[in-house]
């Protein structure tokens, strides 16, 4: 694959416990890792894409390229688990220059390759044009299949430009399946109205997407889950990690003024995850310039670390 490289393998380290029993386990001791792009029959494959470069185009703060490798280091020291023995790191894809376009590219094929090979793909991103390429990639691997798209976000992303930013991936992936005559399914949880102009709420109306606002989310989110997830055969979860409050998340580009604490998400990406419907799963927009000892890190991690757990 171009654009791609393995990850060096003194990423993954940590803390050795096996003195005391057999399974006294870390993720970085449970954890494959693959030195080329040869998907397996089975497992997860974790994915970096080290990109920025649609926040710069979306006019935020950047950084976030440096995420993928950050949040190897924030997991590899966590116990590993049931779940955890699944995941393989297949490496990072790198956006060179500004050639966001071929990066999305190669992650969209890599993603492709893992899931027909009969691997799920989990993603750390990059900002949120991750979710183009990772989309696109399940998409394509699922052709005749109802694939909905469940994004936790403050942001519909929904914008329309000139070329593909950070705000832009779902709109991108709305047009994709309008070219193919497929259903576009897209529910937003979390979505902050103070975040999204009304252009961006009109848009959201005309395309049927489906919304759980961030002042309504503990009343609704998972009676409206339940409706979601009866319209799919395959499930896509990306989690943009500016859902959470600032003061859980502060290394975002933009964070939020009010936001989901990350106690009331779990219960939503536990159902996600155990419903047999996940196929594909990213965490974007961290910014390791703006994080705080490493908390939002930690955070970001553990958010992976139960997704890998609960995925069914």
């Amino acid at each position: 694959m171009t654009l791609w490289r393995p990850t060096p393998s003194d990423i993954w380290q940590g803390r050795d416990d096996r003195a005391e029993a057999n399974n006294a386990l870390r993720i970085f001791q449970t954890l494959r890792q693959s030195e080329h792009f040869i998907p397996a029959s089975s497992g997860i494959a974790l994915m970096g894409f080290a990109s920025d470069e649609g926040v710069k185009r979306n006019h935020g703060r950047t950084g976030a390229a440096q995420a993928p490798d950050v949040l190897r280091k924030a997991l590899a020291n966590m116990a590993s688990h049931h779940g955890h023995e699944r995941l393989v790191d297949m490496g990072t894809i790198t956006v060179e220059a500004d050639q966001l376009e071929a990066a999305q590219h190669a992650l969209s094929d890599g993603v492709q390759a893992c899931q027909q090979a009969g691997m799920r793909t989990l993603v750390f991103g990059g900002g949120h044009e991750t979710a183009w390429a990772h989309g696109r990639g399940v998409l394509e691997a699922f052709a005749d299949e109802r694939v909905v798209i469940i994004n936790l976000d403050a942001h519909l992303d929904l914008r329309n430009a000139e070329r593909a930013t950070s705000g832009t991936p779902f709109r991108q992936l709305a047009q994709y399946c309008a070219d193919r005559q497929r259903e576009f399914q897209y529910a937003c949880f979390g979505v902050s109205r103070a975040g999204n102009t009304q252009a961006l709420w009109d848009e959201a109306s005309r395309l049927d997407v489906t919304l759980v606002e961030d002042l309504h989310f503990r009343r609704d989110a998972l009676s409206t889950l339940d409706a979601v997830l009866a319209q799919a055969d395959r499930v896509y979860l990306t989690l943009d990690l500016d859902v959470l409050p600032a003061g859980e998340m502060p290394a975002v580009s933009a964070p939020a003024a009010l936001g989901i604490p990350a106690l009331d998400l779990m219960p939503v990406i536990e159902q996600i995850c155990r419903s047999g419907k996940l196929q594909a799963a990213d965490l974007v927009e961290f910014n390791p310039l703006y994080d705080r000892d490493g908390q939002g890190a930690r955070l970001a991690a553990r958010l992976a670390w139960q997704i890998a757990h609960w995925w069914a």
